[in-house]
């Protein structure tokens, strides 16, 4: 059925109490397929297929992760989706899936305006502030790992990734750690008039630094919509957060997250495209480095 298998359909008939009526794919998902599924009653859930390699390795972690993340933000105003069932080894399944509710919205990748940014950091800050309690996550994992530190054969400034890579051998600044969501961006939120209406894909939920989370969604801005988008973004949370930050240590956490983009950014264009925008590979890797000059510039 769609784009559904029926060893898919049948492991989902049964966890769900449903019988399904119709299965569509969903755009975007670099680390899974996402399909969309509505039931023989018109409810609708989504599954994460853990398809794709290497995260399909890892699938029993992250989904784990991501349903017991769901189980504790019920009781928070974070608009995510609720948990319904797992099947970690992908036995039932055929592959590990995760069969979640289904959020209103859409995907807003088009616009930077001031009132996207402004949404988006109101609903940063409330992720920022949620307390776990005694179930906090996993500390934060850097994905700007040594074996990444290479210039890319594409660069046009080849000094500044040397700057970076140097920045990143010293010592990790000192932090405060807090509730990060660690993959934060544009194309993980759903909107319905004007309003984030759904935070989605929390497979790797952390403890660690709010700066890391305010650059990573900087970053995906700057490629999408340039680098000013990214700065306004940051402004714009740091206002509500009445951050008092330390520049010197946002500047690490902000070349942490743009080396983790190694060796190439084109991994996350192509959902892009998928989604009706034309941004070119190369765009998206001279907006990368704009953005790296930009943070090794800041004063």
């Amino acid at each position: 059925m769609g784009s559904a298998t029926e060893r898919e359909i049948r492991w989902v008939e049964s966890a769900w109490q449903r019988r399904i009526t119709r299965v569509r794919r969903l755009t975007g998902g670099c680390t899974s397929t996402m399909l969309g599924l509505t039931g023989h009653d018109g409810e609708q859930a989504v599954l994460r297929l853990m398809t794709k390699e290497p995260w399909r390795r890892h699938a029993a972690g992250l989904l784990s992760r991501e349903a017991a993340v769901q189980h504790q933000l019920q009781r928070s105003s974070i608009p995510a989706p609720r948990s319904v069932a797992l099947d970690l080894s992908g036995d039932s399944a055929g592959a590990p899936a995760h069969l979640m509710s289904w959020l209103p919205g859409r995907l807003c990748l088009t616009s930077a305006a001031d009132g996207i940014l402004e949404a988006m950091a109101q609903v940063l800050v409330s992720i920022h502030q949620f307390a776990p309690g005694r179930d906090r996550p996993r500390q934060y994992q850097s994905w700007a790992a040594p074996d990444k530190r290479v210039v890319p054969p594409w660069a046009q400034r080849r000094q500044l990734w040397h700057q970076a890579f140097e920045l990143l051998d010293q010592p990790v600044p000192a932090y405060a750690g807090t509730f990060l969501h660690r993959d934060f961006h544009l194309g993980n939120l759903l909107w319905s008039q004007g309003r984030v209406s759904g935070v989605v894909d929390w497979v790797e939920t952390s403890w660690g630094p709010a700066t890391l989370d305010v650059a990573h969604a900087a970053t995906y801005l700057a490629m999408l919509h340039g680098v000013e988008a990214g700065a306004r973004f940051t402004n714009a949370y740091r206002r509500r957060a009445d951050d008092r930050h330390d520049e010197d240590g946002c500047r690490y956490w902000n070349v942490m997250d743009i080396v983790g983009y190694l060796p190439d950014p084109v991994k996350v264009v192509q959902p892009w495209r998928d989604s009706g925008l034309s941004i070119s590979d190369d765009l998206a890797r001279s907006r990368l480095e704009q953005r790296l000059e930009h943070v090794l510039r800041a004063h």
